[in-house]
């Protein structure tokens, strides 16, 4: 194994994966710095969420290296990668993925309870960030009675409740409307900064990907040096254009 350079957050080498047989990943390699919001970019279908779902170990690849603060990530068993994502690593998926039974404050909560936050300093926590992405009003509700947006809020406000070091933000808005988007967007880039939160970001449009410090194009499960995305992914139409590495 090669050690990752001291000052890369998450480094991955030629990462190799498949989904039933058909590959999702075919060498990918990349080093993402520590504070760094990284777009990894490119079409439905090109291996994005497979990627983060590798660097976040939720995946272990077929082959190649995840390394997370010189630690290998791809040699850990299964409750010590559980251990990393529950106490280091936030994750926002395309739909929100809340627990029914419990209301939004106790959803967004959720990872300071589970690593033994107290229940006030939890419950403190997660409020300041539900005010923060305007759904402080609905602490007390639970999810069947939101909105698709208010829930996608949530899920947004417990990633970064957690204090993670590094956020996996698989295509997080795009079930969301452009006034929607925008404001989580700000949120949440606007919070990595000034929290030192290293950020990756899965998206295939282009408006998101301008936000971050750097894209990582792929395209059929490999790293190209262009890739064509989409621009507006709401109802006013779409516009396509290119981004480079």
């Amino acid at each position: 194994m090669v050690a990752p350079p001291d000052n890369d957050v998450i480094w991955a080498r030629s990462l190799h994966h498949s989904h039933n047989g058909s590959p999702a990943l075919g060498g990918v390699s990349l080093g993402i710095r520590d504070g760094e919001i990284l777009a990894v970019t490119g079409p439905r279908g090109s291996g994005k969420t497979t990627l983060l779902h590798c660097l976040s170990g939720q995946l272990v690849p077929t082959e190649g290296e995840v390394w997370f603060n010189s630690v290998p990530v791809h040699t850990m068993g299964p409750r010590l990668r559980e251990r990393l994502r529950r106490d280091k690593f936030g994750w926002i998926a395309p739909e929100p993925q809340l627990v029914p039974e419990l209301t939004t404050w106790e959803n967004t909560a959720l990872p300071l309870l589970l690593r033994g936050a107290s229940h006030r300093e939890a419950k403190k926590t997660a409020m300041e960030w539900l005010e923060r992405l305007d759904i402080g009003m609905c602490a007390r509700k639970r999810p069947h009675t939101l909105q698709q947006s208010q829930r996608q809020r949530i899920s947004v406000a417990r990633a970064l409740a957690g204090a993670p070091a590094v956020i996996f933000a698989d295509e997080p808005t795009a079930t969301l409307h452009r006034t929607d988007r925008t404001h989580v967007l700000r949120t949440l880039t606007s919070a990595a900064r000034s929290h030192g939160i290293t950020v990756v970001l899965a998206t295939h449009d282009a408006e998101i990907a301008a936000l971050a410090d750097r894209a990582v194009p792929l395209l059929d499960g490999r790293r190209v040096a262009t890739v064509k995305l989409t621009a507006g992914t709401d109802t006013e139409g779409r516009a396509a254009c290119s981004l480079s590495v």
